[in-house]
């Protein structure tokens, strides 16, 4: 009896280990690779739609681009019922891809700049779209899906671009109107360089990509637009291979723009920009966040966010896949200033840290005025995104100097 009962605890143990192991696997990704990370919802959902999200490097919690986007498909999970799974690919983008298409996801957004496998092939395969036919894939910040004579390549690819280089244009205005009348706005919890020793911006980019470059240039050519007004001139410090999840070497990064006469830092990295706000804070300057309104971080010292709402395309693509409409949208979505997937924040977190109240709506009622003056097409912005190419001489009062 005693064996008997002995060899029935033993298979209990194994039963429950193995259908434990099974219950806790990690959630989202290839079921084959466990270090892909992330999670799933509304598994079964009445609306017969599976969606899939593929993080960029910085992961879903960045607190801006990825995290927009993955509580986009949650809101909208809830509203129609849609299946979702959001994945943290530790084996590669093309991989992912091919996992969650063979798995049934009819419509994967990829949000990493990594396009090459799906579109053209790589390694002697089949483009990923053209070996999967009925899922329709959607990139974002470039538009990859067009040959060398910008004819449209695949059918089942839609591409996402947000008019950031307007947005950035209207931070980097306000970037020299601000240091222009630094004397008036601030007080002594800051310890910005004065004006007649440098007059100094800088730019922390993830990568060089168009992805990237097209806040950068835009930035420049709003900052060029205000030095004007005053005749003086601006040195632009700029790194693009900061990468998206080292926050310490944002805080490096931006100490040494800081320390070279910046008195403003634009953070388009990820959780690197974490690391240049808190360097803006500590050293008691200012820095400008990307993609969510990321204002309250430092409160004071986050002057605004350029924001690129990847939730506003997510719902909106994914609504019209839902409604039998994904074949009649443009291959092209373009997501501009009117859209309110992109501008830049309200300014209101900055206006309770400024002392001189009338200059600082001057400030904005200026801003307000490019703004317009940009939707109206008076005013034309380099666009990367479209390949569009940035002439330096254009901005003469700019001096960039990259790291």
């Amino acid at each position: 009896m005693k064996k008997r009962i002995s060899f029935i605890l033993v298979l209990a143990v194994l039963c429950f280990t193995v259908l434990g192991g099974c219950g806790n696997k990690k959630e989202g990704g290839n079921s084959n690779s466990k270090a892909d990370a992330g999670e799933e919802g509304n598994a079964g959902g009445g609306s017969g739609v599976k969606v899939a999200i593929v993080c960029s490097g910085a992961g879903q919690n960045d607190n801006g681009y990825n995290q927009s986007a993955c509580d986009g498909i949650k809101e909208l999970s809830e509203e129609i019922g849609c299946e979702y799974k959001v994945i943290e690919p530790a084996n590669g983008v093309p991989e992912a891809l091919e996992t969650l298409a063979s798995d049934g996801y009819n419509l994967i957004f990829t949000l990493e700049y990594d396009f090459d496998a799906l579109i053209k092939g790589v390694g002697g395969s089949d483009p990923i779209a053209a070996q999967y036919p009925d899922t329709t894939f959607v990139v974002f910040n470039d538009d990859p899906n067009k040959d060398e004579s910008g004819n449209q390549i695949h059918d089942n690819v839609i591409s996402v671009l947000f008019d950031v280089h307007e947005a950035s244009y209207l931070a980097g205005y306000l970037s020299v109107q601000v240091n222009e009348n630094m004397e008036k706005l601030f007080g002594s919890s800051y310890n910005l360089t004065p004006l007649d020793k440098s007059r100094g911006i800088g730019f922390v980019g993830g990568t060089n990509s168009n992805g990237i470059l097209v806040f950068s240039y835009g930035f420049i050519e709003g900052i060029n637009k205000a030095a004007e007004e005053y005749n003086v001139n601006y040195n632009y410090y700029a790194k693009y291979d900061a990468g998206f999840t080292d926050s310490a070497l944002g805080s490096t990064t931006a100490g040494t723009f800081y320390d070279e006469g910046a008195n403003v830092v634009f953070a388009n990295a990820g959780v690197v920009g974490d690391g240049i706000t808190a360097k803006a804070k500590e050293v008691g300057k200012l820095a400008i966040q990307t993609d969510a309104n990321l204002d309250g971080q430092q409160p004071g010292f986050v002057l605004t966010s350029v924001l690129k709402i990847t939730g506003v395309p997510v719902k909106t693509i994914t609504q019209a896949y839902a409604d039998g409409k994904i074949k009649d949208m443009d291959r092209l979505q373009t997501y501009n200033l009117a859209s309110g997937a992109t501008g830049i924040t309200d300014l209101e977190e900055m206006g309770k840290h400024v002392e001189d109240q009338e200059t600082w709506e001057s400030i904005k009622e200026k801003v307000a005025a490019v703004s317009k003056q940009i939707e109206d097409g008076e005013i034309d912005v380099t666009n990367k995104q479209l390949n569009e190419d940035f002439d330096p001489s254009s901005c003469p009062n700019v001096t960039v100097k990259t790291e």
